[in-house]
């Protein structure tokens, strides 16, 4: 791809997590949305109308296979629920197209590790939307807790939580994947992976709905070093929702939402320090943004999105169900 040509988005999916990325992909420069697909005419032509300009007119499609085969689209963000990612994804690969896929990427560890070795063996980008990933103040935190802000690390705490709607069906439909776990619980859980990275010892404990999913969850992540992680999800309550980094020599504390972090302090001794990094819109602009270089660079993988990072988290989310009890068809 040129380096002054726009990178080329199509949305595959019209729901809402859909709507949050194209608000943000308008902010930034070099990208454009061009076409968008759903298995609804109506709503592919009314998500284009809302994003459309004279200068930028957005395509609708009647179907995802149709968004797929679009010769001018560059690259696909995958917004459907991530029961049905795995086919989506492939769908998107058959087509050429290079693909940021929504988490979580898949169900499972297996379907993840397909898609991954897929998207290598036909050269395409590839990389799941775990958009706290790219925010400028995790990764602002997450450096000064590896280059020993904190001193040794002896603790990691994060937790996330919400009162999920009766009527959102991809929260409670297992037919859909639903578990609080893939939806909010994976953020705690990346947090830990980016500090402290794979654990030894998992060790989690839940509730779960009447049609078995889980709704409520914790789990204590143990390391080779001796530190601690402890996390929680829920679509039950509101919850916190902050994260922190503790060791001897200090701490470093996210405040609620920590997934879509706006600043941070730091804390040592008596000293505390308040600092904070741009964001630009929601924070799914910084994604955008690293997808767009990669694309632009011939790069089919992200530092900031790895693909081996995704499946090492996954792993993890897999020995976290097993011990709930959640089982997908």
């Amino acid at each position: 791809m040129s380096s002054v040509s726009p990178v080329r988005w199509g949305i595959l999916a019209t729901g809402k997590i859909a709507h949050s990325f194209a608000r943000d992909l308008a902010l930034v420069p070099d990208n454009v949305l061009v076409a968008v697909g759903s298995r609804s005419e109506e709503s592919a032509r009314a998500f284009a109308r809302e994003y459309s300009s004279p200068s930028a007119p957005v395509r609708a499609h009647p179907s995802y296979g149709d968004l797929a085969d679009d010769p001018e689209v560059d690259v696909i963000y995958v917004a459907t629920p991530h029961g049905r990612h795995d086919v989506d994804v492939l769908r998107c690969f058959q087509s050429g197209k290079a693909v940021l896929c929504e988490k979580a990427l898949t169900l499972e560890t297996a379907s993840t590790e397909r898609l991954v070795a897929e998207a290598r063996r036909r050269g395409l980008f590839f990389a799941e939307a775990m958009w706290m990933r790219t925010n400028p103040n995790i990764r602002r935190v997450v450096q000064l807790a590896h280059d020993g802000a904190c001193g040794t690390i002896a603790q990691v705490r994060a937790e996330l939580g919400f009162v999920a709607r009766s009527d959102v069906d991809r929260l409670w439909d297992p037919e859909l994947g639903a578990s609080a776990l893939l939806d909010v619980g994976i953020y705690p859980l990346t947090f830990a992976h980016l500090v402290l990275g794979v654990p030894d010892d998992v060790a989690a404990a839940g509730v779960l709905s009447d049609r078995g999913i889980d709704v409520s969850g914790g789990a204590t992540l143990t390391y080779p070093g001796g530190a601690v992680a402890s996390i929680a999800w829920t679509q039950m309550a509101w919850s916190d929702n902050r994260a922190a980094v503790s060791g001897d020599g200090g701490r470093l504390e996210i405040p609620a939402r920590f997934h879509e972090a706006a600043g941070f302090t730091y804390a040592t001794g008596e000293t505390l320090e308040t600092h904070a990094e741009p964001v630009t819109g929601r924070g799914y602009a910084h994604e955008i943004e690293e997808v767009a270089d990669c694309l632009r660079t011939g790069r089919t993988e992200s530092d900031l999105l790895p693909l081996d990072g995704t499946v090492a988290v996954m792993k993890v989310l897999d020995e976290i169900r097993n011990q709930l009890g959640v089982r997908y068809d």
